[in-house]
């Protein structure tokens, strides 16, 4: 897999559709902190968004999509100093999955959630802004199109197999969104995933994904970006916002956090999967990264599965 699908794998989203939004007239309306991320699109009208901490708020409109990366508060407003309802006044009244503000009619909006197992979001989604932004998304890309529409129909249907339907929509929904804020400007400052918009760069990481147990060296590395070692891990460090080696010491700690938390792999085993040819050396890498043993991890997460499972 190239690494954007081994991250995204990693985490394993779901999705779960909340609602839609129809809104008409002059409005706005506060929504509390959430886990995971939001996904949004808006299908008619236009309003802004006001994510807590933001400087600024962000326009869109129709065809636009936008992911909301940091589980803050925001506003949805078309008219910033009107005073805001809370969301649960309308969201708690919705029929058929459709919230309805002021008789609706102007505006509309699908909103979807993306919860993540384990703890490796952060790994994507701390190299993205607060709000991600593709303007004009439907027009851009035939697939999102599709999807956007296809969503909106098993959202009002309720058809059989809508919600696995609406699941895997949702996903190839986001992956889309990601791969087109990639060609946007904003993705130069994005870390490793802005890396994967430069050829080079994105090949000497896709090496290291597809191959995370060899002992890389940095003018292998360098060979296959196609440029010379001293500016590879120059342009590397720019990008990344780290060293070629501490990317993949710690794309080896993802994965054998994984490993330790879904499966009874030794720990000797799990690193000599990830490159350690002692367990005491992956131990202490993984100390080191982590703040844990792998046993202590291993443990740990145990008991966050068990307390997270839903009593009879």
């Amino acid at each position: 897999m190239d690494p954007l699908s081994d991250v995204l794998s990693l985490m394993r989203p779901r999705s779960a559709i909340s609602a839609g939004l129809d809104a008409g007239g002059e409005w706005a309306i506060r929504f509390p902190a959430h886990e995971g991320i939001k996904f949004n699109t808006v299908l008619r009208g236009a309003c802004w968004v006001q994510v807590d901490g933001e400087p600024e708020p962000v326009r869109i409109e129709a065809g636009d999509c936008f992911l909301l990366t940091r589980g803050r508060p925001f506003l949805f407003t078309t008219d910033g100093t009107l005073p805001a309802i809370e969301s649960a006044t309308i969201y708690d009244r919705a029929l058929d999955g459709i919230a309805t503000c002021n008789g609706g009619g102007d505006f509309f909006l699908i909103g979807g959630r993306f919860f993540f197992e384990g703890d490796h979001a952060g790994l994507l989604f701390d190299a993205l802004p607060a709000i991600v932004h593709i303007r004009d998304a439907s027009n851009q890309a035939a697939v999102l199109r599709w999807s956007l529409e296809q969503l909106a129909t098993e959202l009002r249907a309720g058809s059989p197999g809508g919600v696995l339907m609406a699941d895997h929509l949702a996903q190839i929904m986001l992956l889309q969104v990601l791969r087109l804020w990639l060609t946007t400007e904003n993705a130069a400052h994005g870390g490793w995933l802005a890396a994967l918009a430069n050829p080079r760069m994105a090949r000497a990481i896709g090496a290291m994904h597809a191959d995370p147990a060899r002992r890389w060296a940095l003018a292998t590395l360098a060979g296959i970006a196609g440029m010379s070692r001293t500016v590879f891990a120059v342009r590397f460090r720019e990008v990344v916002g780290q060293t070629p080696h501490d990317y993949l010491t710690g794309w080896r700690m993802r994965l054998a956090a994984d490993r330790l938390r879904r499966t009874r792999e030794s720990i000797a085993g799990i690193g000599l999967s990830v490159g350690y040819e002692s367990e005491a050396a992956f131990s202490a890498a993984f100390r080191r990264v982590t703040a844990f043993s792998p046993t202590q991890y291993r443990k740990h997460e145990g008991k966050q599965h068990n307390a997270s499972r839903p009593t009879k």
